[in-house]
């Protein structure tokens, strides 16, 4: 089998397989860009793995015009810019001591042994620069069905990286057969050993959920994760079942599918921003605002938090609801506090204005400005 991807025959990444080839060593693209190029998905990172050491992966850089970046070199990366590109260049490695975060790692002449180290038989694919794939652990045919499954033993897999355990559902989700469910085996190594989730960062975990909830229809993998415990693990009070149909209906990013499956997301150290996103979409989608008041408070954001509402009540979403939030999130409110001042100021000011504003929101943007800084006044 061979795969013939523009960034496979890029000249950039030509660049990098031959200052290794060129000096004796084996290069091979390996992971996510092989994966996705067999399936004909979008490639976004260029992996490779390489027989050579990390140093003199910098050292034949720099001689072939190359930039060579340690971004790790101590776990044997070193990202080598060509051509503006970056291509992460990693050593062939073998694991010598895991604690379920992080691994101390020996380097390798072997691709079998760097393939074995790694999570899924689906991510254990290399391709040379000619684009003929190499399957040290018999990948292939799992990927062609479609079937995520952990190399060997899941149980030592997972105790290597306690974060393959969201990692599994979130590679399901995106490379999955929906109609083969999850590996049986794998999803009972991460049910029974889901404790070891609290030991990884909250960064990791988030991202991890940040990440499936992306997925063209994560609702499957999530409703797993449900009934394993893990998502209550990791997403506490959050209720699976409201995923599916929000999908259906069209929510389409991860933080509304966040909102639209509730629950606590402290845990998970979402940024400032995201959290306040979050809590006001989950709030708009709960609190029963009327649509044109729904859309002056989250703008655009309005359509997914009925959206999300329907999800909940099993009701489809009302097309006139919709055209409401968007009349709502495209009104200018017409009263500002220079209207109302000096007469009045501090805490009198913000609740003046904020009884305008409810007023007009319930007349649907039809007050204007005078009739508004009379119901402000008093």
């Amino acid at each position: 089998m061979r795969i013939e991807d523009d960034w496979l025959t890029d000249p950039a990444t030509q660049a990098v397989f031959a200052m290794l080839e060129g000096a004796g060593h084996r290069a091979l693209a390996v992971g996510g860009c092989v994966r996705n190029a067999l399936l004909g998905a979008p490639v976004a990172d260029i992996d490779i793995a390489t027989d050579a050491r990390p140093e003199a992966v910098a050292e034949l850089a720099r001689a072939a015009g190359l930039k060579p970046v340690p971004t790790g070199i101590d776990h044997g990366t070193v990202t080598v810019v060509s051509a503006g590109k970056p291509h992460e260049v990693t050593t062939f490695r073998r694991d010598e001591e895991t604690d379920g975060r992080r691994a101390r790692v020996a380097f390798s002449d072997d691709v079998a042994e760097d393939a074995a180290r790694r999570d899924f038989t689906m991510n254990a694919l290399y391709a040379d620069a000619t684009g003929a794939v190499v399957d040290p652990l018999g990948g292939l045919p799992d990927l062609r069905a479609r079937h995520l499954r952990f190399i060997g033993d899941p149980v030592d897999r997972i105790h290597e990286d306690y974060l393959r355990i969201l990692r599994f559902f979130r590679f399901t989700a995106w490379y999955g057969d929906p109609a083969l469910g999850l590996d049986a085996e794998g999803l009972a190594a991460c049910a029974a050993h889901q404790a070891g989730l609290d030991r990884l960062s909250a960064e990791r975990v988030g991202h991890e959920m940040r990440r499936l909830l992306a997925a063209p229809d994560p609702a499957p993998a999530v409703a797993a994760m449900a009934q394993t415990g893990i998502l209550a693990h990791v997403l506490p009070g959050a209720d699976a079942a409201v995923l599916a149909p929000a999908v259906h209906l069209g929510v389409d990013d991860w933080v509304a599918r966040m909102a639209a499956l509730g629950g606590d997301a402290s845990g998970l150290r979402l940024s400032k921003a995201e959290t306040r996103e979050l809590a006001a979409l989950s709030q708009g989608a709960r609190d029963g605002m009327a649509p044109f008041a729904l859309g002056d408070a989250l703008g655009a954001r309005a359509g997914d938090a009925l959206r999300i509402r329907a999800a909940l009540t099993g009701q489809p979403v009302d097309p006139a609801a919709l055209a409401g939030a968007a009349a709502g999130a495209a009104a200018a409110f017409p009263l500002t506090a220079r209207d109302l001042m000096p007469d009045l100021s501090g805490p009198a000011l913000g609740e003046a204005l904020e009884r305008a504003r409810t007023a007009w929101r319930d007349s649907e943007g039809r007050l204007d400005r005078d009739a508004l800084a009379a119901i402000a006044r008093g």
